[in-house]
């Protein structure tokens, strides 16, 4: 394999290649290839490492690949920007929160949770 010369790319085309990168891994994990994962890894690194270095730190660019429909792209992403973005990187990178059993039994909920008894009262 051809080694990657990160400097000579663009900062497109280092997004392009990194979104490559993570979709090969995540097919790499599904085979359980933990060889070719570790030498993605190794590219991925290396683009990570030029973004940083170039003038402003251009690893704000992945912010972009948080709605990626791959979701090994964007767990990548959100943990390339964690020093950039800390907020929204852990917004992604954190599970969404639960609601408690007593926001369900109130309602407090999405989608608009009833109570039985008002169900009930509109059958009769």
């Amino acid at each position: 394999m051809k080694r990657l010369n990160v400097q000579e790319m663009t900062v497109e085309q280092l997004v392009q290649r990194y979104i490559v990168i993570g979709v090969d891994q995540d097919k790499a994990m599904r085979r359980r290839d933990h060889a070719k994962f570790n030498r993605l890894f190794d590219e991925m690194d290396a683009i990570e490492n030029e973004l940083k270095a170039r003038d402003g730190d251009q690893r704000r660019v992945l912010l972009n690949l948080y709605a990626h429909p791959n979701p090994h792209v964007r767990l990548n992403a959100a943990k390339a920007t964690l020093v950039v973005a800390p907020e929204l990187a852990r917004g992604l990178l954190q599970p969404p929160k639960r609601a408690s059993p007593a926001e369900c039994r109130e309602g407090d909920v999405g989608g608009g949770a009833r109570s039985r008894t008002s169900d009930a009262a509109s059958l009769g």
